[in-house]
């Protein structure tokens, strides 16, 4: 087989942040998904040492239709944590990266109040001036939903309305275009992936373990999610050979 058909056939990985802080005090729930800026720096060299380049779902779009071939990676956050702008867009500057950050619109500028009743944390979310300075460093924004829901408890008109408003919310305060869309807690069914498509969406991510091959749905695209504890060795096997060495 040629190298091109190789590069073609190479599954893409897409890697999911959410905090980039270091980690609450332990018992406190989900502080694996705080990953210190210590350990996103150093993950983001490994990457760039070992020929990856690190891309928005806006700039990775080209590689999931084929267009594009190369050894690069998907790189998301979710919520629309400041410390991702204090912290992690420092980093994907150095490194010469870009990022999608997918925003719950009806929460920007307060915290993470969806979190509260389970006891995590209140942490600040980015306001439109600082997801503002996100774009102006050459990243991308993404949809969230207007309020971190759960679409399957909810009738289709308000899931419509969750998805398509996020959009239309972010666009309307943020002059740009918003093409991606993440599920929250990674919960949708079929109708869901098609409310994306139908409002505008060219991508939708979930929390489903594994990488992008030719062939997946583009409102279905698995992810990697990085944790606290995971070592750069777990995060490049991951990234190379997927979850168990079969995907």
């Amino acid at each position: 087989m040629s190298n091109t058909r190789e590069s073609i056939a190479s599954p893409i990985p897409i890697l999911t942040y959410h905090q980039i802080a270091e980690a609450p005090p332990k018992g406190t729930p989900f502080r694996s998904l705080c990953v210190s800026p210590s350990d996103f720096s150093r993950q983001m060299a490994m990457l760039r040492q070992l020929g990856y380049r690190g891309l928005s779902m806006a700039d990775l779009m080209p590689y999931l239709h084929g267009e594009k071939t190369g050894k690069v990676f998907g790189i998301t956050f979710d919520d629309g944590y400041l410390n991702n702008l204090t912290y992690a867009l420092p980093v994907l500057l150095a490194n010469d990266f870009t990022a999608t950050c997918y925003v719950v619109s009806g929460l920007v500028g307060q915290t993470n109040i969806w979190d509260k009743e389970i006891g995590i944390r209140q942490v600040p979310l980015m306001d439109i001036t600082q997801l503002r300075l996100w774009i102006a460093g050459g990243q991308d924004i993404g949809s969230h939903t207007r309020h971190h829901v759960h679409l399957d408890q909810l009738d289709p008109k308000q899931a419509y309305d969750e998805i398509r408003g996020c959009k239309e919310d972010l666009e309307m305060a943020l002059g740009v275009s918003v093409n991606h869309f993440c599920y929250p807690y990674g919960q949708f069914e079929e109708s869901h992936a098609q409310m994306a498509q139908q409002a505008g969406y060219l991508t939708s991510t979930t929390t489903q373990k594994g990488r992008f091959k030719p062939g997946v749905d583009l409102h279905h695209l698995p992810r990697i999610t990085v944790a606290r504890r995971i070592t750069r060795l777990g995060l490049w096997l991951r990234m190379a050979f997927g979850y168990g060495g079969n995907r």
